[in-house]
């Protein structure tokens, strides 16, 4: 479900109207009538890992979400990108701030657009520079994984699924690719 669009202007503080700007802009927008600011509504982006461990990366890392949605269930370690940092930098610090281990960054691994709730999901592949993790505190238990051990029924988001069974697909494969998709 998408955000509802801005009710008071970032600027001035005056109450928005939804229509066209005066710019040519072929889109309603949030426009502010006291100051003409231009809110514009963009997805966000979720960045993270897949951080994996062992001699071919046998072992992919999990964390079991302390906050919702979805408390309880299992996920890469990821979260939304902030300002000022490149999807890369993004994707490292969740995953020190959710799990606490520390990584060798590799490739972008999935790119998936979720229209659906204006977001789009980027994830790393990553390699696990030590199997010791000390998880913040969104995180109730950070954990490795082998594909047969994974909580399949108990994986958080559909991109965290869909994700780890790429990553897996091309490790059986021996070669591992760019996934870009949408999720719809």
């Amino acid at each position: 479900m998408l955000r509802p669009p801005a009710k008071f202007c970032r600027n001035c503080g005056t109450a928005v109207q939804m229509r066209l700007p005066d710019d040519g802009d072929t889109r309603e927008r949030a426009v502010c009538p006291a100051c003409g600011t231009v809110h514009y509504d963009n997805p966000l982006n979720v960045v993270g890992t897949v951080p994996v461990w062992g001699v071919d990366g046998e072992q992919v890392l999990l964390c079991k979400r302390n906050i919702e949605p979805r408390w309880g269930k299992w996920t890469l370690p990821a979260g939304f990108m902030e300002l000022g940092e490149t999807t890369a930098e993004g994707a490292r610090r969740e995953t020190d701030e959710e799990a606490g281990a520390q990584i060798d960054m590799g490739e972008l691994f999935t790119l998936m657009n979720v229209p659906r709730v204006g977001q789009v999901h980027l994830f790393y592949r990553a390699r696990l520079l030590s199997d010791r993790f000390d998880p913040g505190h969104e995180t109730i238990e950070a954990r490795l994984f082998r594909e047969d051990e994974i909580p399949w029924d108990e994986i958080a988001f559909r991109t965290v699924r869909e994700t780890l069974q790429h990553y897996f697909a091309d490790r059986r494969a021996g070669r591992f690719g760019l996934h870009v998709f949408d999720i719809v």
